[in-house]
């Protein structure tokens, strides 16, 4: 069992769900207060931002993607990513004010000085490595040795890897001794068509690498995390803004906060419905068992002394006598007394 601040993730746990902000504060403190309330307020597990010191980890001849040429406005990518880079002392005050609002908070270190800042000052109780990072080996290795230093979970997503790849990244955290890990299938496109999703690889990270997997979810559809849930995600990452409309990177591959909310009910009320591995009488049967099921009776009138032999009982509802499964035990016994066509037999009858 891994364990998130005060939250058990596991397979026999409620999925765990994290509402990815992302950058979709727009570089405003205040707009990033406002979506951890929206995270709150849909009853989300945590809320999840980015943590990066732009010189550190993109050069200023970076190009954009071209969702990003879209969403994102003429400037360069060095400029724009330097426009949404938050203060530390501004994700201190986020994490605090996520505290306030009873709410786990995550950001997920771009590079190594952020991560040592959200660990060490911010308390971080899960660090996430972003798809992006995947390769990036030196980072890879300080996040698993913090994580084991502090005693936290590794949260990795895999989007855009192929398989060699995401073999690389947990081979070095498993080396270095990290047993905390979850693996989340995801597939790097905003938004993410349907046809892309391929839920079913997410089962094959879970049997390659024996280890938890959940999924981040970068679709608009609102199937696709019910059915990893149902799959087996043992965490939920999903974009959300306070407005599709915004400018910014990612606004228009995200939900808006009743879409959120929505989306953390149905995974609630779909978590009810799988229900358990076990097969048991549902409490509501109860009744319609007692009501629909067949019980022994007397196909004819059979008098007292009658040998009994099958010709002689037939089944019929309700279910409130003998059971059908209880016939072979009435063969051959005589009957006590005059029973009645359709009567519903009793073992005590016979002898």
């Amino acid at each position: 069992m891994i364990k998130i601040a005060n939250k058990l993730v596991g397979n026999d746990q409620p999925c765990f769900i994290i509402a990815e902000a992302g950058v979709n504060h727009n570089g405003d403190i205040e707009i990033a207060k406002k979506l951890i309330d929206a995270a709150a307020d849909a009853a989300a597990d945590a809320v999840k931002f980015q943590t990066w010191i732009t010189d550190e980890i993109v050069t200023k001849s970076a190009e954009k993607a071209g969702y990003q040429k879209t969403n994102w406005g003429a400037d360069s990518f060095y400029d724009n990513l330097k426009n949404l880079e938050l203060s530390y002392e501004a994700f201190k005050e986020l994490f605090n004010y996520a505290k306030s609002r009873d709410i786990i908070c995550l950001s997920t270190p771009d590079d190594i000085t952020s991560l040592d800042y959200l660990v060490d000052v911010c308390d971080m109780p899960a660090i996430k490595i972003g798809s992006g990072a995947i390769t990036d080996i030196r980072l890879i290795k300080k996040i698993t040795k913090k994580s084991i230093e502090k005693n936290i979970p590794v949260i990795l997503s895999t989007g855009m890897s192929a398989l060699d790849e995401i073999t690389f990244a947990v081979n070095i955290i498993k080396n270095i001794g990290n047993d905390k890990l979850i693996l989340l299938h995801c597939t790097s496109t905003y938004p993410t068509n349907i046809e892309d999703v391929n839920l079913r690889a997410m089962k094959m990270l879970e049997t390659t690498f024996n280890t938890y997997v959940g999924y981040s979810d970068h679709t608009l559809d609102k199937a696709t995390p019910i059915v990893a849930v149902a799959l087996g995600a043992v965490v939920i990452e999903k974009h959300f803004t306070l407005d599709r409309n915004l400018p910014g990177p990612d606004h228009q591959a995200s939900l808006e906060p009743e879409e959120l909310t929505r989306m953390v009910d149905d995974i609630r009320r779909s978590e009810i419905i799988l229900g358990s591995d076990k097969k048991e009488v549902a409490k509501g049967e109860e009744e319609t068992r007692r009501l629909i099921r067949r019980s022994i009776v007397a196909k004819e009138e059979i008098f007292a002394g009658t040998k009994i032999e099958e010709d002689l009982l037939t089944f019929k509802i309700p279910g409130t006598g003998l059971s059908p499964k209880q016939m072979d035990k009435l063969i051959g016994l005589k009957a006590k007394r005059n029973i009645k066509k359709d009567e519903l037999i009793k073992i005590e009858d016979f002898e």
